[in-house]
């Protein structure tokens, strides 16, 4: 990975892209190495080896490939999402029909478009992630719902007061110290998980997909 993402936004952005996009659908003989989410805090991080202790307790080592991207998060507000804005938005199903969110992460313009789609997450059981544009945001009792679309499909996801909402931030290596939680999409190998991308927590901000 170039060793810091984003002196030029675009590069960290496109990096960050995969991290919580599918892979559009490919024959079988194109199938690329399974993928699977790690989410936790620094142990260490030494040259080309990133140590975290998940979120479920194990301590695993991450292989950092040749040219991983790195990326943040910042805060961002519910007022922030705009009609046209392009978004991913973690939910689950709520009780009185719909969905809720969990957290939303506003793209920048740059990514607008990339990985459309809604399917399953593993943020926590039965979620999803809906990655789409915002066709309308109407601020109603309980928090401001909007109305998302994709692949001419339309999907209406309410977002509960208290709900985090952030955007992508540049970050350095300075920032993999010990305890900043990280997001890792990596690909499963037999050595152990190798990592194109990590988005790590600064600034008491912690990427929340």
């Amino acid at each position: 990975m170039i060793k810091t993402i984003l002196p030029a936004l675009l590069l960290g952005l496109t990096a960050i892209a995969s991290a919580v996009l599918p892979a559009a659908p490919v024959h079988a003989e194109d199938l690329k190495p399974e993928q699977v989410h790690i989410r936790g805090s620094i142990v260490t991080y030494s040259g080309s080896v990133l140590k975290v202790k998940t979120r479920e307790g194990e301590t695993v080592d991450v292989t950092l490939a040749d040219g991983w991207k790195l990326a943040s998060v910042a805060n961002a507000a519910v007022t922030d999402i705009k009609p046209g804005d392009f978004v991913g938005i973690a939910s689950l199903p709520s009780a009185g029909g719909g969905d809720g969110a969990l957290e939303v992460l506003i793209f920048p313009p740059a990514m607008k478009g990339a990985g459309e789609g809604s399917y399953a997450w593993d943020l926590k059981p039965d979620s999803s992630m809906t990655n789409a544009t915002v066709a309308d945001a109407v601020k109603g009792v309980d928090g401001r719902t909007v109305t998302v679309s994709y692949h001419g499909k339309e999907k209406k996801i309410s977002i509960p007061d208290g709900t985090p909402v952030v955007t992508i931030a540049p970050a350095t290596n300075d920032d993999l110290v010990p305890g900043a939680v990280v997001f890792i999409p990596a690909e499963k190998a037999a050595s152990g998980p190798l990592a194109h991308q990590v988005l790590v927590g600064k600034n008491g901000v912690v990427p929340p997909m």
